[in-house]
């Protein structure tokens, strides 16, 4: 068991990952991997050649479950739902998110991942972000390799679309999202508009059927949105969502937003803001 427990935890880090991008909470991709650990336990993984990968796919299991739970149960909105956010001071990633991260997870695309099917997102989580084959996938859905393959296809064709992959230099978004807020703050809308990408969206999830859960297109909408908040500017606390340049509003210790931004090309193309009252409360800002 001491040997099993020692490559357990040498997996754990690359086992929370998967369940992250699986599940989109930091609680239940922890009590996945918690899962996990019970069933490898209880199973003869004496005769597993590679642990990893076996591990890997019970993970992958245990999140379908989840998720297909999740469906049968949904929340009152389902309009919006941005998962958990991954925060970390404006200077850099704390190592122990690194793996959690790794590969630019950002908030837009996790938004992303909670619009597919439980089947859809095992298949392209695991494929094309772990490269676990599609005969080892399929059986967990019950499809063929080639089923669960355009499972992925059209996965991939739908994160593609609406998930475009960020400018890789933080410098540069760090200086569009200060130019968002600079223009905000002093209410020069045309200034605004002029860092919004044409086809920009922002994506809002309060929780519920909070008037506050909703989805917007277009620059000027956008930033008639971002006018309307433009008293919060003196809360505004720059900090690193998921590895990319955002924003938590925060005021008396407490969060308000969470503002993730995905910049592309100079521009950003998604605001994806997270305020659920409820869900902010567990937002500890003692590392920011």
């Amino acid at each position: 068991m001491t040997q099993l427990t020692e490559r357990f935890e040498r997996e754990r880090p690359h086992l929370r990952a998967v369940a992250y991008r699986m599940l989109g909470s930091l609680s239940e991709a922890d009590d996945a991997v918690q899962e996990a650990w019970l069933r490898a336990a209880r199973a003869d993984t004496g005769g597993v050649d590679n642990l990893g990968a076996w591990l890997t796919t019970v993970v992958g299991r245990v999140c379908l479950n989840a998720l297909r739970a999740r469906r049968r149960h949904p929340e009152e909105s389902l309009e919006v739902r941005v998962p958990d956010p991954i925060l970390d001071p404006a200077g850099g990633t704390d190592p122990e998110h690194a793996a959690v991260l790794a590969d630019s997870v950002g908030l837009a695309l996790m938004v992303v991942l909670e619009t597919l099917t439980p089947n859809e997102r095992l298949a392209f989580v695991l494929h094309d972000m772990f490269a676990v084959p599609f005969e080892e996938i399929a059986p967990l859905i019950e499809r063929s390799a080639t089923a669960t393959r355009q499972l992925a296809s059209r996965a991939r064709r739908r994160v593609e679309g609406q998930a475009p992959a960020p400018d890789p230099d933080l410098a540069r978004q760090r200086a569009v999202v200060d130019a968002f807020f600079a223009a905000s703050r002093d209410g020069d809308f045309e200034a605004l508009v002029s860092v919004l990408d044409p086809d920009v969206v922002l994506r809002s999830d309060a929780g519920g059927r909070s008037r506050f859960t909703f989805t917007m297109h277009g620059p000027r909408s956008v930033a008639e949105q971002a006018f309307t908040s433009g008293r919060l500017s003196p809360f505004v606390h720059p900090a690193l969502i998921n590895g990319a340049a955002g924003v938590v509003v925060a005021a008396r210790g407490r969060a308000l937003f969470v503002m993730a931004f995905t910049v592309k090309g100079g521009k950003v193309v998604a605001i994806d803001v997270l305020a659920d009252p409820d869900r902010l409360a567990a937002v500890d800002l003692s590392r920011l």
